[in-house]
């Protein structure tokens, strides 16, 4: 019975738990790029924020993880313009400069691509 017990808390966990070499199905694209107004197109290391953070929730609390889901909600009028830039990417940047760690860019024209 204990073994059983045991077994099964195992095999529950290896269910419930990503391993280490399993692959990386799920985690998005390496690099991709988003809409960015009038200032064109931005480029995003999505497997390096991934690396960095550790935590998909980081980002993706403010919207799900989904192609298009920045543009969908602001569409609808869910997610105001700038607010993921402004509350994440940039805040983020500039605390990992203060840090003095390696950070990405926090001006406009660094990002966008026209």
């Amino acid at each position: 019975m204990k073994n059983g017990f045991l077994l099964c808390l195992i095999c529950l966990s290896l269910a419930v738990v990503k391993p280490m070499w399993a692959d990386n199905s799920g985690m998005g694209a390496d690099n991709f790029e988003m809409h960015g107004g009038k200032r064109g197109k931005v480029p995003f290391p999505h497997r390096v924020h991934q690396e960095k953070l550790e935590d998909c929730m980081a980002c993706h609390s403010m919207f799900e993880q989904k192609s298009g889901e920045i543009e969908r909600l602001k569409s609808e009028k869910k997610l105001k313009k700038k607010k993921v830039m402004n509350a994440l990417c940039i805040k983020c940047h500039k605390k990992e400069k203060r840090a003095g760690n390696k950070a990405g860019p926090t001006k406009c024209n660094t990002c966008h691509i026209k």
